[in-house]
C-alpha cells in the first residue's frame, strides 16, 4: 500500500509505501531535513509538524491518526507546546495515511535560495520618521507646564512642529526620559504628526525594516532612517505554503476551516517575527529599536497577514477591504519591534493586484517615462503585469500557479542547493548537461551532481531545449520519432525524457521531463502571454520597447529561453531586463524617503487594471499562446534560433504562419 505525502515548503511530494519513517519519505522525495544522529533518534533535529484537515488544493486529507502513535523518544525529547501543536520527529514517525507535513526553518538541510537583492537605485533619504533634538528648561513653582507640554511646545519653537500628538507607550516613560536626559532629548516623530519615541540626550538614530510578503518567499531589510544604509537583509519562506502553495487555496483554507484565517495570520506573523529577531541580531540592535516597518504583498496575503476576512476576494467582483494605505501599530498585529512602532501597508491597486505591484511601480518608474513602450512581468504564484509610459499605464494580473516555482513539475523543487538552475540538451546527441544550485560544474551522463530536482529557471531551460532539440513539438507533444535512451515511457505510458540518470542523481530516481510537466508550463507561460497581449490591445500598441523582469524568478531565468517558449511577446534580447526584487526595493524606497510613500498612492489610483480573464476572447488568446512559441505572433529576434527547431510533418505547413 502506498499514500501520498506533501513536505511544505519545498512543495516536493510523492507516493510512498506505508510503514516506513517520514524522514525516509522525505529523502525519498529528495527533501533535507537534518538528522545528524544518523536516525538513532536522540539529536531531535528532525522534527516536523504535521498539518490536519482537509486541503482541497491537494484533494488531501491529511489526520494524526495516519501516523504511527507517539514514541516515548518523542515524547522525551519534544516540548509540551510542540506536542500540542503535532509536532513529530520524523526518524521516530511513519507513514500510515495521506500527510501534509511542514519542515521547519531550524529542521531543513539545505536553505532556499531566495533574491534579496535588486539594483541600485538613486533617491534622497527623507523617511517620513525623522529625529529632532530638543532642548527644555526644567519646570518649576512658577512653570508648571506638563511634560507632555513642555516637549510639544520646544518641537513647536525649534522645529516648526505644532500639533502633536504621542503614543501611549511613550507617554508612560516621558518623565523617567526627560528627567534622565536633563531635559535634553531626541524624539523620532511620524509624518511630523505623532511622536513614536523619546530618547535621553542626542541620539538620533532610528530604524525601520521593508518587507516584501510574497506568495512564496518573504524578503526584509533593516535599515538605518538616517543614513539609508541597509544594517541587514534576510528571507525565508512564506510559512503560510503549508496551507496552499497559491492565493486561491489559503483563501479556501480560510473559508473552509473554522479558524483557518487566524491560522494564516498567526503563522506568518510568526515567522516575520523570527525574521525580525535575526535581523536585529546580525546588525547588533535590540528589537524594540525598531519603530517602523513598510509592507508589501499581493492583497491575499495583504488581508490574511492583517487578519482581515479575505473569502470576498475570492468571488466576483473580487472586491478587497481596503484599497488605501494605511497605518496600524505593530502590537495590534502581534509583531515584536518597539510598542509604539508603527505598520505602514502600502495602497492596493485591485482585487488580484496589490501593495507589491505598487512597490514595483515606485521603484522602476514607468510612469515617468515619455514615449518608451515598457512591459513590466513581476513573475510568481501570482503574476503581475503592467504596460505603459506616463501618458497611460495599464496593469493586470495572471493565474500562473506555482509550476514556474516548482510545484505541479513531477520533480519540481524550490530553489535550493541540488536543484538543476540551467540545462542544456545538444539536438544532434540529445544528450543533457545541466548546472545545479551550490555548483559552477556543468554535469553530463555519468557525473555524480547530487541532483534532487528541477528549480523554476531549471523548468523555463527544460521546456525550451526539448523543444530547441525537437524532443517536443509547438503543440508540446513529444515526438514518436526520435531514438534514444533518455526518451522513455512512464508506468502510465506517458512519454517522458531522462535528465539525469539515476545514479548520477542524489536521490536515487532518473528526474525526467514529463508530458504533464510539459502542459503546466505551457498553461503558465500562456496566462502571461495572454495577459500581456490584452494589455498591449488595449493600450493601442504593437510592439513593445522594453521588457522589464522582476522577482527573483525573473532574475534567475534565460532571457532567450523565456522568449523561445513564449512568456512575453517578442522584444530583443538586449532590451530585456532583469532588475531583481523590484518589489522589496520599493519597501525600502516607502520606507526611506517620504515623497516615495506618498507617491505609491497618486500610482495606485492612477494605473488602471484590466480584468483580462473576462474579456471576450481571452480563451482565443490563451490558446494561441498555449503554442510554443505562438500559435500566430512573429518574434523576429529569435527567428535563427526557430529556424533550426526541427518541424514534424503536422506542422510543417504552419511553420511560417506560427513564427
Amino acid at each position: 500500500m502506498h499514500h501520498n505525502v506533501i513536505f511544505q515548503p519545498s512543495g516536493r511530494r510523492g507516493s510512498v509505501a506505508s510503514g516506513i519513517t517520514l524522514l525516509q519519505a522525505a529523502h525519498e522525495l529528495g527533501v533535507d531535513i537534518e538528522a545528524p544522529c544518523g536516525a538513532t533518534q536522540v539529536c531531535g533535529k528532525c522534527k516536523v509538524k504535521i498539518e490536519t484537515g482537509y486541503f482541497e488544493k491537494f484533494n488531501m486529507d491529511s489526520q494524526l491518526d495516519h501516523l504511527s502513535p507517539l514514541t516515548t523518544e518523542e515524547t522525551d525529547i519534544l516540548e509540551e507546546g510542540e506536542l500540542r501543536e503535532n509536532y513529530r520527529l520524523s526518524c521516530c514517525t511513519t507513514v500510515l495515511g495521506d500527510l501534509l507535513v511542514f519542515v521547519p526553518e531550524e529542521s531543513r538541510g539545505a536553505d532556499q535560495v531566495v533574491l534579496e537583492t535588486g539594483v541600485a537605485r538613486h533617491f534622497k533619504v527623507d523617511p517620513a520618521l525623522r529625529s529632532y533634538y530638543v532642548e527644555m528648561q526644567a519646570p518649576t513653582l512658577e512653570d508648571q507646564r506638563s511634560d507632555l507640554q513642555r516637549l510639544q511646545d520646544a518641537l513647536e519653537e525649534s522645529h516648526g512642529l505644532q500639533g502633536l500628538t504621542i503614543d501611549y507607550f511613550v507617554l508612560t516613560e516621558l518623565p523617567n526620559i526627560l528627567r534622565r536626559g536633563q531635559w535634553k532629548t531626541t524624539v523620532g516623530v511620524l509624518h511630523d504628526r505623532e511622536i513614536l519615541c523619546v530618547k535621553p540626550g542626542l541620539d538620533e538614530k532610528l530604524y525601520g525594516i521593508g518587507i516584501d510578503v510574497g506568495t512564496t518567499t518573504v524578503a526584509a531589510y533593516l535599515c538605518d532612517l538616517g543614513s539609508g544604509a541597509v544594517l541587514a537583509r534576510d528571507s525565508m519562506m512564506n510559512p503560510q505554503v503549508r496551507y496552499g502553495e497559491d492565493v486561491l487555496s489559503r483563501i479556501t483554507y480560510a473559508m473552509t476551516n473554522e479558524d483557518g484565517r487566524q491560522k494564516l495570520h498567526r503563522t506568518i506573523i510568526e515567522g516575520l517575527n523570527a525574521l525580525i529577531g535575526r535581523m536585529a541580531e546580525t546588525a547588533g540592535l535590540a528589537w524594540q529599536e525598531v519603530h517602523l516597518i513598510t509592507l508589501v504583498f499581493n492583497t491575499a496575503m495583504h488581508h490574511c497577514l492583517l487578519n482581515i476576512e479575505p473569502s470576498y476576494l475570492g468571488r466576483s467582483p473580487f472586491a478587497a477591504a481596503i484599497k488605501e494605505s494605511f497605518e496600524v501599530k505593530a502590537r495590534d498585529l502581534g509583531l515584536q519591534v518597539a510598542r509604539s512602532g508603527v505598520v505602514h501597508v502600502l495602497p492596493v491597486e485591485s482585487g488580484f493586484v496589490g501593495p507589491d505591484n505598487v512597490s514595483v511601480l515606485i521603484a522602476e518608474e514607468p510612469h515617468h517615462q515619455e514615449e518608451e513602450i515598457r512591459l513590466i512581468i513581476d513573475i510568481g504564484t501570482n503574476g503581475e503585469i503592467d504596460l505603459g509610459n506616463k501618458h497611460k499605464l495599464l496593469s493586470t494580473s495572471c493565474a500562473t500557479g506555482p509550476a514556474l516555482e516548482g510545484a505541479q513539475i513531477k520533480f519540481g523543487m524550490r530553489a535550493a542547493p541540488g536543484a538543476i538552475e540551467r540545462i542544456r540538451v545538444d539536438p544532434q546527441t540529445l544528450e543533457c548537461t545541466y548546472r545545479v544550485i551550490g555548483s559552477d560544474r556543468w554535469y553530463g551522463r555519468g557525473a555524480n551532481s547530487g541532483a534532487k530536482g528541477i528549480c523554476g529557471s531549471g523548468i523555463i531551460d527544460m521546456v525550451a531545449e526539448i523543444f530547441k532539440a525537437g524532443i517536443i513539438d509547438r503543440t508540446g507533444r513529444f515526438s514518436k520519432k526520435l531514438q534514444s535512451d533518455r526518451l522513455r515511457k512512464d508506468e502510465n505510458g506517458r512519454p517522458e525524457y531522462i535528465l539525469v540518470f539515476a545514479e548520477d542523481t542524489g536521490i536515487n530516481r532518473d528526474i525526467t521531463a514529463t508530458q504533464g510537466d510539459v502542459r503546466a508550463v505551457q498553461l503558465a507561460k500562456a496566462a502571461l502571454y495572454a495577459g500581456a497581449k490584452l494589455l498591449m490591445r488595449r493600450l493601442g500598441v504593437s510592439k513593445i520597447d522594453r521588457v522589464t523582469l522582476a522577482g527573483a524568478f525573473g532574475s534567475y531565468i534565460d532571457r532567450e529561453s523565456s522568449l523561445v517558449i513564449g512568456m512575453f511577446p517578442d522584444c530583443g534580447l538586449d532590451r530585456v531586463q532583469a532588475v531583481g526584487n523590484a518589489a522589496g526595493d520599493g519597501a525600502q524606497l516607502a520606507l526611506l524617503n517620504r515623497e516615495k510613500m506618498a507617491e505609491a498612492s497618486v500610482v495606485a489610483a492612477g494605473v488602471e487594471f484590466v480584468e483580462t480573464a473576462t474579456e471576450p476572447d481571452f480563451q482565443q488568446h490563451f490558446a494561441e499562446a498555449m503554442m510554443l512559441p505562438h500559435a500566430v505572433d512573429r518574434f523576429p529576434s529569435i527567428q535563427a534560433i526557430l529556424d533550426r527547431i526541427p518541424v514534424s510533418d503536422s506542422l510543417q505547413s504552419t511553420r511560417n504562419r506560427g513564427v
